[in-house]
């Protein structure tokens, strides 16, 4: 239990089209089933569940438990920064809104080309730096999502940080665009311990597709899809916590149950696992996490994580020779939401893409969502 961390990204909701309606009585039983098993690590963000997550986090644990007992860390919301004064600004209000005097960890929030000017011109470092000589934060450090160059950049430019953030999963581990494995070894040349996230890819490889998942299952017909996703990461000897962004309580209680046991892979398991990577990559076109860092920035409300899992959802229907109607139906059903543009909607402003740490081309991207899935006859008879 040492490693799992409880991230507070995907919390349940009461209404799954609006993130702000958190379930705090399940966050709750989650929370004291995670706490009652070992548990300390919770991690947040400003932007998290659209500004409510760190509230969540004060009402449901520091509220709850000694604040000895637990270890919060939380992200400066860097991408929001627009002058230097911003920073003192959001720190403080990130204080009040997790109900504490100081942070475990802290993190300069998604280092990368966007977030460039305002990480290095506004000297963000050194505002990490201040505030841990202050005795508000006890280890400072950096979330990434960039290139192995840019990793090394910020390294050079933050000598002293305590620890690095990386996206890490068996599927971006030999990715062109997530290179998880050199940043990972770029990390560790560099001295600094990593916490990962999106260890199961946004869920995405807790819900594989039926014959991917019979590989696992033929080798070990009691596996779970997520158990093979944190062993991986559990694995990485400089890896000192993963966050899993559990959803439920029967998550939760699944998640605790593997890390309790967890059990390092063997060989032959790591040669399946490189042989089920190779399969997801070939059936899921779009690698999306379902972050939904876009979504705020959609001009016209497009449900864009929905819509690519949607797509995904299709494209593996289709390949696997089964049945790609329902994928039409449900891509239908999401955009005829009032509150929903539909993906043609699209205005390819781009505003979006700025914020993807998958760095897709999202406004492209809806142009084959729309092309494959907007079905002419389906909508008709929908609307009838």
């Amino acid at each position: 239990m040492d490693k799992f961390g409880f991230g507070m990204m995907r919390l349940p909701q009461l209404d799954e089209n609006d993130p702000t309606k958190v379930d705090m009585e399940q966050v709750k039983k989650m929370v004291d089933v995670y706490i009652e098993n070992g548990g300390k690590y919770f991690d947040t963000a400003y932007p998290y569940h659209n500004g409510v997550s760190e509230l969540v986090l004060k009402e449901a644990v520091v509220e709850r438990y000694p604040r000895e007992d637990i270890i919060v860390a939380t992200k400066l919301p860097i991408f929001d920064v627009k002058k230097p004064e911003d920073m003192e600004k959001y720190f403080n209000e990130q204080l009040e809104k997790c109900g504490v005097e100081y942070f475990d960890y802290y993190l300069i929030h998604n280092v990368n080309e966007m977030t460039h000017h305002a990480v290095y011109d506004y000297d963000s470092f050194e505002f990490v730096r201040q505030k841990k000589r202050e005795g508000k934060i006890k280890n400072i450090g950096f979330s990434f999502h960039d290139n192995p160059e840019a990793l090394i950049e910020a390294l050079e430019a933050f000598p002293d940080c305590d620890f690095v953030q990386l996206q890490i999963n068996y599927l971006d581990w030999t990715s062109s665009s997530i290179e998880s494995q050199k940043c990972y070894e770029i990390a560790t040349e560099y001295k600094k311990p990593v916490i990962v996230m999106e260890p199961v890819k946004g869920g995405a490889l807790a819900n594989l597709p039926e014959s991917v998942e019979k590989i696992f299952k033929e080798y070990d017909d009691n596996s779970e899809n997520i158990s093979w996703a944190l062993r991986f990461c559990n694995d990485l000897d400089n890896v000192f916590m993963i966050l899993n962004g559990v959803s439920s309580l029967e998550q939760m209680e699944s998640s605790i149950g593997i890390f309790k046991d967890i059990k390092k892979l063997n060989d032959e398991e790591h040669e399946l696992i490189n042989k089920v990577r190779d399969i997801v990559n070939d059936l899921t076109p779009i690698k999306c996490t379902e972050c939904n860092y876009c979504i705020e920035h959609c001009p016209v409300n497009i449900p864009i994580s929905k819509y690519f899992a949607t797509y995904n959802t299709y494209h593996i229907n289709k390949t696997q020779g089964g049945d790609d109607l329902n994928a039409a139906v449900a891509y239908l059903v999401i955009a005829q939401n009032e509150e929903n543009g539909a993906a043609s909607d699209c205005i390819e402003c781009q505003a979006c893409e700025k914020y993807c740490p998958q760095h897709l081309e999202i406004s492209k991207l809806l142009k084959d969502v729309d092309k494959e899935l907007n079905n002419p006859v389906m909508k008709e008879f929908l609307s009838t």
